[in-house]
C-alpha cells in the first residue's frame, strides 16, 4: 500500500494507522525529529533509521536518538547511493518507508527517490508526503491497469533501477549481491 498526504496532520495519522509495535521503519526526511518522535513511541519493540542532510537536524536528531534506543539517526542526502548502501547493510526488512521530502516541492526528486528506495527495500507499507505528487495523481487518468497491493511498485520487479537515472548513481541489484544473508 502507498499513500500519498500532503497535510503533515494527515501524514501523521496514517503513519499511527498503520505501524505496529515491531516495524522496521526507515523515514527519509526526518528534518528535526516531529515525525520521527511519533514513529519511535508506535513501533517499541521495532526499529527506526531517520534520514536528512539539514544541518539544523543533527542536534535535535541526535537528542531524541539518546531519548529512544529504537532510533538511529543518520546525516546524509538520500539521493547518494553511499547512503542507501549504508541504510541496507543495517537492515534485514523493511516494514514502512516514510517519504518526507520537500513536503510541496520537488515531486520528481520525492518521487525518483521513493522509486530506489522503495524498489530496494520492498517496503510492506509507504507513505509519501508531498502535494506535487498527489496534483498528478489527482489529476491523471489511465486507461491501463497497474497495481501496487505492496508498499513499492511491484510492477518493476527486481529490475534494479534504470541506469537512465544518474544522478542518483545507483543500480540496486549490486546491492542485493553484497546483502549478507
Amino acid at each position: 500500500m502507498i499513500l500519498i498526504s500532503y497535510d503533515i496532520k494527515v501524514y501523521r495519522k496514517q503513519l499511527k494507522e498503520v505501524l505496529n509495535e515491531g516495524d522496521t521503519v526507515v523515514e527519509l526526511g526526518c528534518h528535526v525529529g516531529n515525525t520521527s518522535e511519533i514513529i519511535a513511541k508506535n513501533i517499541k519493540n521495532g526499529k527506526l533509521i531517520a534520514l536528512d542532510n539539514s544541518p539544523e537536524a543533527i542536534p535535535k536528531m541526535d537528542i531524541l536518538a539518546k531519548k529512544y534506543n529504537n532510533l538511529k539517526f543518520i546525516s546524509g542526502d538520500v539521493r547518494l547511493h553511499t547512503t542507501l548502501e549504508k541504510v541496507y547493510k543495517n537492515l534485514n526488512k523493511c516494514d514502512v518507508l516514510s517519504v518526507d521530502l520537500g513536503g510541496g516541492y520537488h515531486p520528481d526528486t520525492t518521487f525518483k527517490v521513493y522509486f530506489i528506495w522503495a524498489s530496494l527495500l520492498k517496503p510492506k507499507i509507504t507513505l509519501i508526503r508531498n502535494r506535487g505528487l498527489i496534483d498528478f495523481v489527482r489529476s491523471s487518468k489511465t486507461e491501463e491497469v497497474f497495481e501496487s497491493n505492496e508498499g513499492w511498485l511491484e510492477s518493476c520487479g527486481n529490475e534494479g533501477i534504470p541506469p537512465q537515472i544518474k544522478e542518483f548513481e545507483l543500480w540496486s541489484p549490486k546491492l542485493n549481491k553484497n546483502k549478507k544473508s
